[in-house]
């Protein structure tokens, strides 16, 4: 027994002796002490944590050539090769931070999202329907937004004063052509597409990514739901119309068809209308949309949509007796896209895709039938390349081909275009840390119409501070050519060019957002002719212009109980000359004081859900003949109450009242004037007034599934 003991003493001697002491200081790559960091001999047991300042010891029994790991949540795990002999081992390690994608900063300058996806939302995709004011319309939500102007009297989306040409609309990357319906003069639109067809958007309001060109002003990229939750059918039936859609739903694929069908004369015959109308508008529209997973995590898609649509309208003209001029519209319009998503090898990802958009308008006026069709086929591939966490590169090629003709049917006259543009792009997303982000790109394009080539840059910085705001600061120059009805005038014309500057302030915290932003946007080779806007005369581009200002937005999901709402308010000071002005003037479609308030209501007691919206801008410039100088006159301020009522009496019906325009505001977008003085001396004029009081709405929704719980919302 003796002898054992002391064979045991012997070796607990030897182990003692073979022991190696470790120790050592951890920092950050910012020279912080980092307190709670583990560190051990890789494939062992022995190692301790870093005490309150950063120091660390302790002692192994393991010898020769090892690996000495440091690891901590929010830093990069370090492997360092050490030779344990006995002697002390002394080491000094500096860990670098990793970005954590979730938390890090992104850049928010112009850019707001509808997304479920990205936590700089501003808008989520259910907002884009239960807007009181939008009537279901994407552009009507948006025109809720901070940096928009409500231009009531045309429907489309006009951002910090830009024009509505100015604005590009993009559906999973693919530039669509003509997304909103035709229509006449002083009688506004609507976007084509259905808001339910999209899982989350991007809207910017400049400085936008070199992914995107054509558009001086904004892009909206929509991205389409990838796989529905479920099989369902959905019933609409609408004051206006109704409609079906069908959902089939597999394991890696789906299937949506949908028909829609909407006449807006019962309604008229009901609803007085300031509008004289000879054939309300109609129409009807056809969809399919199939997906299938592919690969690991890819998906393919491919979309198609058909509509066709019109109507016949009386418009009075100033100082004439009567019901003035007649005007028909015909419109077809066909859209069709594909394309897909790939996960390779080596942290690359890859997206392709062609869209086809056509338009073809038939006008009557009066005695004379135009005829217009616009064909645009967009062909894009893009690679990303994540080299690690902190730097990614995305490039990509363009391939656009856009062909306009026009043609006086009675006189058998026409005159044609057809061009193509070839762009290439290049980004960087390049993370210092995870409160510094610098993105930089390049955006080249080639014009074979215009033979002419250019290079846009794009740069911007943002930088989150401790208390989870984050400043954010955009530069980029941007390109767009000019509207189909100049280039069919005047084949040579290049671009028209603007230039962005824009600082930003963004905090998303505790369900209450707030975003300020300060901008300055310049124009060159803008739009200039002699003559009237129909048939313009010596068409140049020597116009410029500027628009500056400042948007604030603040939304509070959290103040008030079961409400959300939120609020903007928009200045705009812009002056530009172009089209057949003279001088540089106040555009009347850039309003300088813009705002809004949309609140959200929800009743559980009655299973409703109650809204409200209100518009407001300070009136629209317009020019006076009767008055010296250009755009020197202003309309009174434009105000638009809405509400809405949604019940839901089962998890599958929703019912939908909307009003517009509720305390019938009679509001005046502009004046019209006669081309010639009358007997009295002056030149006659009429407002340009909206087309009825008010607008109301009422839709039933039922959707038919297997477990009677799902509904039109869910996949939003």
């Amino acid at each position: 027994m003796k002898n054992i003991i002391i064979i045991l003493i012997l070796i607990s001697s030897v182990r003692a002796e073979a022991q190696n002491l470790i120790t050592g200081f951890i920092t950050s790559n910012k020279g912080d002490s980092l307190p709670g960091v583990s560190i051990y001999i890789k494939n062992t047991y022995d190692g301790t944590s870093t005490n309150a300042k950063g120091f660390f010891s302790f002692k192994t029994s393991a010898t020769g050539s090892q690996f000495l790991v440091a690891q901590s949540v929010g830093y990069k795990n370090q492997e360092l090769p050490i030779d344990l002999n006995a002697s002390p081992i002394e080491i000094e390690i500096q860990l670098k931070e990793a970005i954590d994608q979730l938390n890090a900063v992104t850049i928010t300058a112009g850019a707001m999202e509808a997304s479920d996806e990205n936590k700089a939302v501003v808008l989520k995709p259910l907002d884009i329907v239960t807007t009181p004011s939008a009537m279901g319309d994407i552009i009507g939500a948006f025109q809720t937004l901070p940096g928009t102007s409500t231009v009531g009297n045309d429907g489309r989306l006009f951002v910090r004063g830009g024009d509505a040409s100015e604005t590009a609309i993009f559906i999973d990357g693919l530039q669509v052509g003509n997304a909103f319906g035709t229509t006449a003069s002083n009688v506004p639109t609507r976007t084509r597409f259905s808001p339910n067809l999209f899982k989350g958007s991007f809207f910017s309001t400049g400085g936008y990514s070199a992914e995107y060109g054509q558009a001086l002003s904004s892009a909206l990229a929509l991205n389409t739901v990838d796989i529905p939750l479920r099989s369902q059918g959905d019933i609409s039936i609408m004051s206006l119309g109704g409609g079906y859609t069908q959902t089939l739903v597999g394991k890696n694929n789906s299937l949506t068809a949908s028909a829609n069908y909407f006449d807006l004369a019962p309604y008229q015959s009901l609803i007085k209308q300031d509008f004289n109308w000879e054939r309300s508008p109609y129409g009807w529209d056809v969809s399919l949309a199939a997906n299938q997973k592919v690969g690991n995590g890819g998906i393919l898609k491919a979309y198609f949509q058909k509509e066709s649509n019109g109507f016949k309208l009386w418009q009075q003209q100033p100082g004439e007796i009567g019901k003035g001029n007649l005007i028909g519209i015909k419109n077809d319009y066909t859209y069709t896209q594909s394309n897909i998503k790939l996960i390779g090898k080596n942290n690359w990802s890859y997206t392709g895709g062609i869209s086809y958009s056509e338009n073809i308008d038939q006008f009557d006026l009066d005695s004379q039938n135009v005829r217009q069709q616009n064909r645009l086929i967009h062909a894009k591939g893009v690679a990303i390349k994540d080299f690690s966490d902190a730097i990614s590169l995305k490039m990509g090629i363009e391939s656009t081909w856009s062909a306009y003709e026009e043609t006086l049917v009675n006189e058998g006259l026409s005159r044609d275009f057809l061009d193509q543009r070839y762009n290439l792009f290049l980004e960087s997303d390049y993370y210092l840390s995870n409160q510094l982000i610098f993105r930089g790109g390049l955006r080249s394009g080639y014009s074979v119409l215009s033979d002419e080539f250019w290079v846009d840059p794009r740069a911007s910085v943002s930088y989150k501070f401790e208390h989870e705001g984050q400043m954010s600061f955009a530069y980029g120059t941007f390109s767009q050519l000019p509207l189909e009805k100049f280039r069919v005038n005047n084949n040579s014309l290049g671009n028209t060019e603007a230039e962005h500057f824009i600082l930003n302030y963004f905090i998303s915290k505790n369900g209450r957002t707030f975003r300020a932003e300060a901008f300055h946007k310049s124009y060159d080779n803008l739009i200039t002719f002699n003559g009237s806007n129909l048939a313009p005369e010596d068409i140049s581009l020597s116009g410029s212009g500027y628009a500056k200002g400042m948007d604030f937005f603040y939304r509070d999901r959290k103040s008030i109980k079961e409400t959300d709402f939120w609020v903007t308010y928009s200045f705009v000071d812009s002056k530009r000359r172009f089209d057949s002005f003279e001088s540089k003037v106040q555009p009347s479609f850039a309003p300088k004081h813009n705002a809004s308030i949309v609140a959200k209501h929800y009743v559980s007691a009655l299973q409703s859900q109650i809204g409200m919206s209100f518009s407001f801008n300070d009136g629209y410039a317009y020019t006076n003949p009767n008055l010296a100088g250009e755009q020197y006159a202003k309309t009174k301020s434009f105000q638009n109450l809405s509400l809405s009522w949604s019940y839901l009496p089962k998890p599958n019906l929703i019912i939908h009242l909307a009003c517009s325009n509720v305390l019938g505001r009679d509001n005046i977008f502009g004046y019209q004037y006669a081309p010639e003085t009358n007997e009295t001396g002056l030149v006659p004029g009429m407002p340009i007034t909206q087309g009825a009081p008010r607008f109301l709405f009422m839709g039933i929704f039922l959707t038919l599934s297997k477990d009677k719980t799902a509904n039109q919302l869910n996949n939003l």
